[in-house]
C-alpha cells in the first residue's frame, strides 16, 4: 500500500463540457482498488450553479479503467456515494483528475440499503446532451453493477464493505 500526500484538482464536467463540480483534494495513497483522495470538512466546491462548502470529510476512490468513482463519508454524510461517470483521467503529473458525470448515482445511507438516485436527470440529459447509445448502455450497466456490489449484505465485497475505513481514518 503506497501512501503519499499531494494536492489534486478534481474537475468533474457534464457531458456538454460545463462544470459539474471542482475542488481540491489530497492524494492519500493507492492500493489494489485505485487511488484514494481525501477531502476535509470545510473545503470549497465550485459548480455551474454556484458552490458550497463540504459539510463533512470524505474519501474518494478513483478506480483504474472503470466507469465510476466511490465516495465514503464521515458522519453525517452517506456511508457510500458512487458516481457513474466516464473513466477518470489523470494529467501527466497526477495533480488533476478529470471525468464526465453521467448523472446516475448509487447511494448507501448510513445504516441503510443502497439506492439509485438521479434517474430523472439521466433521462433528461440523454435528450439534452445527446448521449450516444453506447454511453447510455455503459452507464446503466455500471449503475446495476454498483447496486449489486454496494449492497449492505453484499458478502463483504471490497472496496464497498470496509477497506475505505482505513482511508477515512487518515482524514483525522
Amino acid at each position: 500500500m503506497v501512501t503519499e500526500s499531494t494536492s489534486v484538482l478534481v474537475d468533474i464536467r457534464k457531458y456538454d463540457g460545463s462544470l459539474s463540480a471542482r475542488w481540491t483534494a489530497t492524494r492519500l495513497g493507492e492500493d489494489e482498488h485505485g487511488v484514494w483522495l481525501g477531502t476535509a470538512r470545510g473545503v470549497s466546491v465550485s459548480s455551474a450553479t454556484g458552490g458550497w462548502t463540504s459539510r463533512f470529510g470524505y474519501v474518494m476512490l478513483v478506480p483504474r479503467d472503470s466507469w465510476w468513482t466511490a465516495t465514503f463519508c464521515a458522519d453525517p454524510g452517506p456511508e457510500m456515494y458512487c458516481d457513474v461517470c466516464t473513466v477518470p483521467e489523470w494529467d501527466a503529473d497526477g495533480t488533476v483528475l478529470r471525468t464526465v458525470d453521467l448523472d446516475l448515482d448509487v447511494v448507501r445511507p448510513r445504516g441503510g440499503e443502497a439506492r439509485i438516485e438521479d434517474e430523472d436527470e439521466f433521462a433528461e440529459h440523454q435528450v439534452r446532451y445527446g448521449y450516444p447509445d453506447s454511453i447510455i448502455g455503459k452507464a446503466r450497466r455500471t449503475c446495476e453493477w454498483l447496486m449489486e456490489m454496494g449492497r449492505r449484505d453484499g458478502d463483504g465485497v471490497e472496496p464497498f464493505a470496509s477497506v475505505y475505513r482505513h482511508w477515512l481514518g487518515l482524514m483525522g
